[in-house]
């Protein structure tokens, strides 16, 4: 038996969005079928299409009349902030190295908590300005494995093991103080302790770094006979940073030692030849030699002085520059 279907004419059809429900049965378009997508999709445009015709609804015109030119042409980035209004700093990622005498202040305790709180304030200063901080920490506080190496048997590798542990501990100190003001802090260590802190993962610690968190690299370099200054002048170049900031107990490198020579001179600038060939004690020569290599300036200067930290990291003349000059070009960060 034949069945007559009722063919609907084109010309009953209407584009418009006004009665696009007649391309469609009404019991087939029932709003329990609507899907949700769908329904969105129309408030959205009808919401664009009502803003539209109200902000041009004053003219005197009829909404449906106005001209296209005159819409205000919007670049996607109108909403973003000005470039010429962003501060401009020497260097937009850095590596801070601490040491570990400098978290123990006078040396009445182990670790002093006025070091690290002014540490935390200041480097939360400059991470509200965009600038990406990691840190490497040291050890020497509360154990320093050249120093122990030979007593009672005890071996060099296991004496810089037990090190290493100790710029651990200094981590996690450094990263509660930091949390307890509101900074975001991640610790990275070089061997697995996945219960207090994460194993060091380059990658993950530049999408920490791009995220305005604070790293802080622990455990050295994961090896015995390397020292933390080493372990800074690697993490710094694997993550791509811009300086070494070594904060010391000094205000810089002299020319000759100031307890011994109270009229020796504070050295601005220095390069690498001039450190290695005057032996100068600023970081270990394996340090030195792989920032040479990498072209990563260091700065050396006084953590104790209140706002040192916060002026070596915006780049501002402080302590003395290894390998570069100050008046390099400042980027935009």
């Amino acid at each position: 038996m034949a069945i007559s279907i009722p063919l609907f004419s084109l010309s009953s059809l209407s584009l418009s969005s006004s009665s696009s429900s007649s391309l469609y049965p009404s019991k087939l378009h029932s709003p329990s079928r609507t899907s949700t997508l769908g329904t969105s999709y129309c408030n959205s445009t009808s919401h664009i299409n009502l803003s539209i015709r109200s902000s041009y609804s004053g003219n005197g015109s009829s909404p449906d009349a106005f001209n296209s030119s005159e819409i205000p042409s919007m670049s996607p980035f109108s909403l973003s902030m000005n470039e010429s209004n962003k501060p401009s700093f020497k260097w937009r990622r850095v590596l801070l190295k601490v040491s570990g005498e400098a978290l123990a202040g006078d040396q009445a305790q182990n670790i002093d908590p006025k070091i690290t709180m002014a540490i935390a304030r200041e480097v939360a200063a400059v991470t509200r300005l965009g600038i990406e901080v990691a840190l490497v920490v040291g050890g020497g506080n509360i154990f320093r494995g050249a120093t122990w190496a030979g007593c009672s048997g005890l071996e060099r590798s296991s004496a810089d093991y037990i090190g290493m542990l100790a710029t651990v501990m200094n981590a996690i100190f450094l990263q509660a103080t930091m949390e307890s003001i509101g900074i975001p802090t991640r610790v990275q260590t070089a061997f697995r302790m996945s219960e207090v802190a994460e194993p060091y993962i380059r990658r993950r610690a530049v999408r920490h770094l791009e995220k305005g968190r604070v790293v802080i690299f622990a455990a050295g370099t994961g090896n015995p006979f390397f020292t933390t200054d080493t372990a800074a002048a690697l993490r710094c170049a694997e993550i791509n940073a811009e300086v070494v900031l070594k904060a010391t107990n000094v205000d810089g490198v002299y020319e000759d030692d100031p307890k011994r020579n109270p009229q020796a001179r504070l050295l601005d600038t220095l390069t690498y030849q001039e450190v290695t060939s005057k032996d100068l004690s600023v970081m270990d020569m394996t340090a030195i030699t792989l920032c040479q290599e990498n072209n990563i300036p260091v700065v050396v200067f006084n953590l104790n002085k209140p706002g040192n930290i916060e002026k070596a990291i915006k780049g501002e003349r402080v302590g003395t520059l290894i390998g570069a000059t100050w008046n390099s070009t400042v980027s935009t960060a």
